[in-house]
């Protein structure tokens, strides 16, 4: 069996400023841009991987009641949503991310078990992990 990430769908709480994190930010290239308004699903990813795509869902499409939206809405604010990502240079990474002014969750660490990485949270408040490529 030879599987491949294709799509993964992450919550926007505002699609212009999702849409201007992972592209302006990130540096992603916009694939889809479809609906309006609250109705919006905006389709990512890196250009040198276009097989694989973050798909940016607005909460509105879960037909969520006034208590599941509320709920939902805290599990992005405590980051229970996540993408993880590896960067060549991560010193540089953290650098250019950290001057467009994305909030820090934490700044470059070296961990015990080997790992060196850094987060920042998305305007929604999703974490976004990054880690030294090895």
């Amino acid at each position: 069996m030879n599987l491949t990430i294709h799509w993964t769908f992450l919550p926007h709480t505002d699609a212009d400023a999702s849409l201007a994190f992972y592209r302006d930010v990130l540096g992603f290239e916009v694939r889809k841009d479809v609906g309006a308004n609250r109705m919006r699903w905006i389709t990512v990813g890196p250009s040198n991987q276009p097989q694989t795509s973050v798909v940016l869902n607005p909460p509105e499409a879960a037909d969520l009641t006034g208590d599941e939206r509320k709920l939902h809405d805290q599990l992005i604010a405590k980051g229970n949503y996540m993408l993880v990502f590896a960067a060549d240079d991560l010193d540089k990474t953290y650098e250019q991310i950290h001057a467009a002014g994305a909030e820090v969750v934490q700044e470059l660490e070296d961990h015990p078990y080997g790992v060196r990485d850094c987060a920042f949270r998305d305007p929604a408040g999703n974490i976004v992990r990054i880690q030294q490529a090895d």
